[in-house]
């Protein structure tokens, strides 16, 4: 079986997801980032009646706020990404994989059957996957497996 074909028969749900923070619609800007802070997450899952209405990131905080203080007491709803994209566990790997790619998405919600969240999607995950399959391929690459050292002692 081809890494293509093992990736493609993976499952979302079979990868190491992303912890996010969750906070409900409503809350200020400073108040989510105090909770992403406290809880060392670079990813917020916005809430609304159970189920998710949009998405904050870190992203959204360099281009969002820090140019821009007199946001920091306005509800989070004006600066996330409302009705993100988001995927099911039983969904493949790398068509996930390739969906983020396409929209220069960093941060994929994983919403189980109900619509409750089950974790965030990173290419982390994917690498995380890649290099508890093939550890020694993975981990033991050089950062550019054509360039040898001129010397023996590689200096």
């Amino acid at each position: 079986m081809s890494l293509e074909s093992e990736l493609r028969s993976e499952r979302v749900s079979h990868l190491r997801l992303s912890g996010f923070t969750a906070v409900p619609a409503g809350t200020s800007v400073r108040d989510t980032l105090a909770q992403m802070r406290a809880e060392s997450k670079t990813v917020c899952l916005v809430t609304e009646d159970g189920g998710l209405a949009g998405i904050f990131t870190e992203r959204d905080v360099l281009r969002k706020v820090v140019d821009s203080p007199e946001v920091m007491d306005s509800p989070i709803d004006g600066l996330m990404t409302p009705d993100p994209i988001s995927v099911g566990p039983d969904a493949s790997a790398a068509s996930d994989k390739q969906l983020m790619d396409q929209h220069g998405i960093r941060n994929l919600p994983v919403l189980d059957a109900s619509g409750q969240i089950v974790g965030s999607m990173t290419h982390i995950a994917v690498i995380d996957w890649l290099a508890g399959r093939y550890p020694v391929e993975v981990l033991n690459r050089p950062p550019d497996p054509e360039r040898f050292p001129r010397k023996a002692e590689g200096g």
